[in-house]
């Protein structure tokens, strides 16, 4: 059994841009928790059982099965010789969480069918296989989305749930042993098979670059059941969907190599908290191709340069699989890494267990106003296809709200919907407000969000597949007016003494300690969570100053005092480099965004005195075997802490992702001049918001007012 520690690494091969942080084996403390954490997930009902694993594997069969035929069909229809139709092919492939083995009981399986040349997207596959699949009685739910930026068919198969996508590629004949992981595979490729072979590539990249698949799989297995818990699970509301938390998961793999589940969950926090966003995570250096297909890169596309959380593809073409995150999502995700991060190290401490760290969050509990988006139509058919695409734009409901007020109504999106069964063909969102947290409440200050409201409707009424009897409305409610249906069984839970989940996302325990110096100023509170204005209270005094720490890595060759250099690294970006003689060199840190992003620069500047111009060792670099077994817990964690900072790469300025809302919101902001001054229906939808000229909020009392509804309602 191996000894946890920083180990010599210099001659393991690595996965991964950077080599591992450590290579320690798991402890039997690690065996013990990852044998409880193995528990926890099954008894969750986290894994499907053998009847349903053999169900699903026969659906695939019988589906890979009809698209031969499907093929075969349209080679007739297009005049080929028999014998080409008889060779003609087509062949289905599997990606997203089935393919990764961490599927759960009534999942999804995300499906590919690749087929030849002469097989074409919006005619072969969404008219002729769609007829096919509707023809049979096993399919239901039949649902085509040929617009959508991935263009699927969405179906249930014998009870099982498919998302089937289709790539065209550049071949007459599709063999039954291809291998979509060539990057040949795209020659000639239009942009929707591209983006369709993408999520195949991906999957089966990640599995190559982790060093233990089983273990990969349990951790992830984990993290995918802590996010959708704590309310951060969801690509389409700015959160993380299954593909980037695998990225994330396969990074820490990466890192920590020899480590067993429970470990790579501690590790996951610590990491991800230390994180300085928006430097990307990354499995493998990005590669330019051959192809000339256009690759994520911040240094050649600007757009590239505002996005919040970049997560890369390890595929070619490389991608920022997270461009939805938005300054908010971010903000409540980096919370909830702290929180997960404290529970862990309490955990260590015997202070706290699994069941902690996987509380669900108390949305509902959270804050004290809200945003209720109603929807309806006037049957399945049409609620299902207006509900995705106003799932597709509540992000920008969120970015303009935040962009609107100049970031001081903050916005919390709930991943879910919920549906009211007492009403036919309805559903609704919710969005959580605050005001910005630690800025003081000034007197006459107001929100009026009726403009904002009505160019979101205007971008949702813009829908080109609208009928009448889809409507939208968006209402403010408080917390006392929520709508019991949203609750479980339908019923309100009484209040508890204190808000489970406070502003800033604290550890519980923290809540309870905090609850009584918080009292007296809990009433004046406003459009904030009830623990509002007080600053966070860290354990560990390192972490709550992460950004004013220095790294210092000492390289001597003798055992009886420090020789050579000493690099300081502030977390600030800056470097800098003191010599045996006290003299000092800073520069900026460079941009060596893996070994794939050539000609960066490197820092320029020379120290004063000795003419020596630095090289890569002034970046922090671990000197091999740095902490030995008989290092304590503080000198282990302080060397993981610098491990980290220096693994991250090619920092670039944060604050121009803001620039990348408002170009991304570019086009409802010409329209603000065109719904100014009058009521609107959207394509006959009710508007519960309203915009008049001139319209004058007035705020007394030193309370702020939101005007939404028609009328100016305080926030509390």
């Amino acid at each position: 059994m191996g000894t946890p520690g920083f180990n010599n690494q210099n001659n393991v091969p690595r996965l991964g841009i950077t080599d591992p942080i450590s290579l320690g084996g798991p402890t039997d403390y690690d065996l013990i928790k990852t044998r409880e954490l193995e528990k926890f997930l099954a008894n969750a009902g986290l894994y499907e059982s053998h009847e349903e694993a053999i169900s699903r594997e026969e659906v695939l069969g019988r589906l890979d099965q009809i698209v031969k035929v499907w093929v075969k069909a349209v080679s007739r229809a297009r005049g080929q010789h028999e014998q080409l139709v008889q060779e003609a092919n087509a062949k289905i492939f599997t990606f997203g969480s089935y393919r990764l083995g961490v599927h759960g009981p009534g999942a999804d399986i995300d499906t590919l069918c690749v087929g030849p040349r002469h097989a074409e997207r919006d005619v072969d596959f969404f008219g002729e296989l769609h007829k096919m699949l509707s023809e049979m009685s096993e399919v239901t739910e039949l649902h085509p989305v040929p617009d959508a930026h991935v263009p699927v068919m969405k179906f249930k198969f014998s009870g099982v749930s498919i998302d089937l996508l289709y790539a065209k590629l550049s071949l007459l004949v599709i063999p039954e042993d291809l291998d979509i992981s060539q990057d040949s595979i795209l020659q000639n490729a239009d942009e929707q098979t591209v983006r369709s072979l993408n999520g195949c590539r991906v999957t089966d990249q990640i599995l190559r670059l982790v060093p233990n698949i089983q273990t990969f799989r349990t951790t992830l297995r984990c993290m995918r059941f802590w996010a959708k818990r704590r309310g951060v699970y969801s690509n389409v509301a700015g959160f993380l969907g299954g593909i980037n938390w695998a990225l994330l998961v396969a990074r820490i793999c990466q890192l920590y190599p020899n480590a067993l589940p429970n470990m790579l969950v501690s590790r996951f926090f610590r990491v991800f908290t230390q994180w300085r966003w928006p430097n990307p995570v990354m499995l493998c250096a990005i590669e330019e191709g051959s192809l000339g297909l256009q690759v994520w890169d911040p240094r050649r596309y600007p757009k590239d340069r505002y996005h919040l959380m970049p997560i890369i593809t390890p595929a070619y073409p490389s991608m920022n699989s997270s461009y939805n995150v938005s300054s908010s999502t971010l903000r409540i995700m980096t919370e909830e890494f702290q929180r997960g991060n404290e529970i862990c190290e309490a955990m260590e401490a015997n202070k706290a267990d699994w069941d902690k760290l996987f509380e669900s969050y108390p949305f509902f509990e959270a804050y004290k106003n809200y945003l209720q988006i109603d929807i309806s139509a006037e049957n399945d058919d049409d609620l299902r296809n207006w509900k995705g695409w106003v799932e597709s734009r509540l992000r920008q409901l969120l970015l303009k709200i935040e962009r609107h007020t100049f970031n001081m109504l903050q916005c919390h999106p709930h991943p879910g919907d919920f549906s009211d069964h007492s009403r036919h063909f309805h559903c609704c969102y919710f969005m959580g407000l605050q005001r910005k947290l630690g800025v003081p409440v000034n007197e006459g200050e107001q929100f009026d969000i009726r403009l904002t409201v009505e160019e979101f409707k205007h971008s949702v009424g813009m829908y080109t597949m609208w009928k009448p009897g889809m409507e939208i409305y968006v209402t403010h409610v408080r917390r006392r007016d929520i709508p019991t249906f949203v609750f479980p069984g339908g019923v309100r839970p009484s209040r508890p003494v204190k808000v489970a989940g406070d502003s800033r996302r604290v550890s519980e325990a923290k809540v309870s300690r905090q609850a009584e110096s918080g009292k007296s100023g809990e009433s004046n509170t406003l459009l904030d969570r009830s623990d509002d204005g007080r600053k966070r209270k860290w354990e560990d005094d390192e972490a709550s100053n992460l950004r004013h720490t220095k790294c210092l890595a000492s390289v001597g060759s003798s055992s009886e005092g420090v020789h050579g250099a000493v690099a300081s690294c502030p977390l600030n970006g800056g470097t800098a480099v003191e010599n045996g003689s006290g003299e000092t060199w800073k520069g900026k840190r460079h941009n060596n965004m893996s070994e794939g992003f050539e000609g960066s620069k490197r820092p320029a500047e020379l120290s004063a005195n000795n003419g020596v111009k630095p090289d890569e060792s002034a970046r922090c670099n671990l000197p091999a075997g740095l902490l030995s077994s008989g290092d304590g817990p503080s000198s282990s964690r302080e060397t993981e802490k610098l491990a980290i900072e220096n693994i991250m790469s090619g920092p670039y300025d944060a604050h121009q992702a803001f620039l990348g809302e408002v170009e991304e919101l570019e086009y409802d902001l010409d329209y603000q001049h065109q719904v100014g001054g009058f009521h609107r229906s959207v394509k006959g939808g009710r508007v519960e918001s309203s915009a008049a000229p001139g319209a004058v909020v007035s705020v007394a009392d030193d309370h702020s007012s939101l005007h939404l509804n028609g009328s100016l309602e305080e926030l509390e």
